[in-house]
């Protein structure tokens, strides 16, 4: 595959260090990590080693000291070697930029170097049983009391929450403003923290080694420093500056995988016989691979621009939202086609193909469902 733009040889290098420590330390242990509902936690230490992750955290705060494009090769690198139980773009794409730009200097200090090396583990906890993508109604609470807040509530569907040290809670400080009411605050958590619990691994279609959990707060205290921004009611304007990166995190995932899903078809119809011939050399085989692969490469094409936007600073929301939306809609597309093109073996579990189908689906949902990115679309025209 061509080099992209947006990248360059450090780039890649990164992505060749991703490539070797997913296809050789992650994937082979795959079945167990399914059968736990999570991924070894040492994998984080040594990824941290390794320097994969945080790798656009601010040197001085113990991270790689690039930019977006590495986080991005290593988030292909990831999806293309099939690995869906490590949350690294939880971890360094999504929230360690929230403490990044947020964050009082003193968090940053104790916090992103330990981030950086895989001594802690972490999380964002936006999503709730009743509060799927309107976040400006959440329900948990933060009260403040002298130094500390009081946080209550809960939150479910949360990647790395069953592995989690730290997190970035949404939390409602004044419930009587709605949006401007929304602060996030990072709390470190371990078992033992009092008004801390960790739910159930929560059971999915797809994604099965990815840690996905609940949480349970009752009284939770946090240093009142731990708040993201410079007063109280700014997190909702910061979740809707940050959720732009998110959603091209979603996309990148996206088009990596239906790249993955092409390359594993066309391997298998070529060897793959049926009526004394390759099942490739049949026209509707070809056919349909050549549409999925136009897909592929017009997303790509889509894809890299907005990278590129992004690095450059330029990406806006409505684009991202583009992205998020289309490109995961076109995975769905695509990776149906692919699956049925293996026949009875696609619907088999050990098949990477089946693997890639069913963890497909929740990019349509995760980082605000399609329908929501539709609506900001439409609100920009």
């Amino acid at each position: 595959m061509a080099r992209a733009a947006w990248s360059d040889d450090e780039v890649e290098a990164v992505r060749e260090l991703a490539r070797g420590f997913f296809v050789k330390e992650v994937v082979p242990h795959e079945e167990k990590y399914v059968k736990q509902g999570h991924p070894d936690r040492h994998l984080y230490n040594r990824a941290g080693e390794l320097g994969l992750l945080c790798p656009s955290a601010p040197a001085e705060y113990g991270g790689g000291g690039g930019h977006f494009a590495h986080e991005a090769a290593i988030i292909e690198e990831q999806a293309r070697a099939g690995d869906g139980s490590m949350g690294l773009p939880v971890h360094s794409t999504i929230v360690a930029p929230y403490l990044q730009h947020f964050g009082s200097d003193d968090l940053k200090r104790r916090v992103l170097p330990k981030a950086a090396s895989g001594e802690i583990v972490l999380s964002i906890g936006m999503t709730e049983p009743g509060t799927g993508s309107d976040l400006q109604n959440i329900k948990t609470r933060a009260v403040r009391e002298g130094d500390e807040y009081v946080i209550t509530g809960s939150k479910i569907f949360i990647t790395n929450g069953w592995l989690c040290d730290g997190i970035i809670i949404a939390a409602k400080t004044d419930p009587s403003k709605g949006a401007a009411g929304v602060s996030l605050i990072f709390a470190e958590v371990s078992d033992d923290t009092p008004g801390f619990k960790r739910g159930r691994i929560l059971d999915k279609i797809g994604g099965k080694a990815q840690d996905t959990a609940e949480l349970f707060f009752d009284g939770l205290r946090v240093p009142a420093g731990n708040l993201l921004g410079e007063a109280e009611g700014q997190g909702f304007y910061q979740m809707m500056q940050m959720l732009a990166q998110e959603r091209l995190v979603t996309a990148i995932i996206a088009v990596a995988m239906m790249e993955k899903a092409v390359a594993l078809t066309v391997e298998y119809t070529k060897g793959r016989e049926a009526f004394g011939k390759p099942l490739y050399a049949m026209q509707n085989t070809k056919f349909e691979l050549a549409e999925c692969a136009t897909i592929a490469k017009v997303s790509r094409t889509f894809l890299d621009d907005c990278i590129g936007k992004h690095v450059r600073g330029e990406l806006d929301i409505p684009t991202a939202a583009m992205s998020k939306y289309w490109l995961t809609d076109q995975l769905g597309i695509v990776v149906d086609r692919c699956l049925q093109l293996f026949g009875g073996y696609g619907y088999m579990t050990e098949y990477p193909i089946s693997q890639l189908y069913t963890g497909a689906r929740v990019l349509r949902i995760l980082a605000g469902s399609n329908e929501v990115m539709k609506d900001l679309i439409a609100r920009s025209l």
